[in-house]
């Protein structure tokens, strides 16, 4: 199997009791549409014994395939060697938990590939989830998100995505920037669209998330911020900040020159002279920082022949050679 229509991607960390139903679930699902396909299963470093569950399950059924980690390394990092093993022309991702409901998926892709996006997101309009330690996290997050990348989206949080593979297979994933693919695919300029998805309570194991991962989230939120806005041209944020401190301060020199020529007065003793100097030096530093960034943004770009441009589509002559 060279190639399928849709890849389908799905972590797993301890969830052996979940295993058996969440593959019958999407095989069921999906082998009754007529599309071919494939579930990859990222065991990440699981000590319930998932993996020889997953083991069992794919000897039975060849259009599961299964990924193991040699430890934990996280939902992000599951999620990246998933897109990269995946062969789908589409790829989609859901949660181990049985909480993503399998037959949303036909109605996204169908959403997908009928207004020509390029991502389709799920949107749990009605989440069955604790409202304290799960929606409450999750509604501030969403508008953080929303405000802080300009990609407005109801629910970052559901793992229920459709991605065409060229736009989430060249993205690089670190942190928890999984919750992040839609901000950092819309820097090259994709079209997204939501889908108010099935969500289902969860049945057995317990929960991964919490209120404590909405530090990590906003300091990854933080960098996600810097790349969509900065990536390519972090003098402008650094130099912009070196500049203003540093007029800041030059203004203060220039003021107390003045008092020191020519209204004779003392200066040494004031506090004013220290500020002024401090915030000349910072706004020196920060240009240096700027410069040193831009080095660091070219060969970052350079070495890894990442394009500052994505080209959608070209439309020209089929045979340029007949052109007069």
């Amino acid at each position: 199997m060279n190639g399928v229509d849709l890849s389908v991607v799905i972590p797993v960390y301890n969830e052996a009791e979940n295993l058996e139903a969440l593959c019958r679930e999407f095989t069921g699902t999906l082998g009754a549409w007529d599309r071919s396909f494939e579930v990859i299963l990222v065991d990440d470093g699981s000590t319930d014994g998932s993996f020889e569950i997953l083991r069992r399950l794919q000897r039975a059924d060849p259009r599961l395939r299964v990924i193991q980690f040699r430890r934990n390394f996280g939902q992000t990092a599951a999620f990246a060697a998933g897109f990269a093993y995946a062969r789908g022309r589409l790829i989609a991702t859901a949660d181990g938990d049985l909480q993503n409901d399998p037959r949303d998926v036909p109605a996204m892709v169908a959403r997908l590939e009928a207004g020509e996006f390029d991502i389709v997101c799920g949107w749990r309009k009605d989440r069955k989830d604790t409202f304290i330690n799960r929606r409450l996290p999750s509604i501030l997050a969403n508008r953080l998100i929303s405000w802080a990348t300009g990609v407005k989206l109801n629910d970052y949080g559901c793992s229920l995505k459709v991605f065409r593979a060229e736009v989430v297979k060249p993205l690089k994933l670190y942190g928890e920037m999984h919750r992040f693919l839609p901000a950092l695919a819309s820097e090259m300029g994709v079209r997204i669209a939501e889908h108010v998805v099935n969500h289902r309570a969860r049945q057995f194991g317990r929960t991964k998330y919490g209120i404590s991962r909405t530090v990590r989230v906003v300091l990854d939120l933080v960098t996600v911020k810097f790349l969509l806005s900065y990536s390519t041209r972090p003098l402008q944020m650094f130099g912009l900040l070196g500049v203003l401190m540093g007029g800041a301060g030059g203004l203060i020199l220039t003021y107390l020159a003045y008092v020191k020529f020519f209204a004779q007065q003392g200066i040494g003793d004031r506090p004013l002279l220290m500020f002024g100097i401090l915030l000349v030096f910072t706004g020196v530093q920060l240009l240096t920082i700027g410069l040193l960034a831009e080095l660091q943004a070219r060969t970052y770009h350079e070495s890894q022949g990442k394009p500052i441009y994505v080209v959608r589509q070209v439309i020209e002559d089929a045979d340029p050679a007949g052109m007069t």
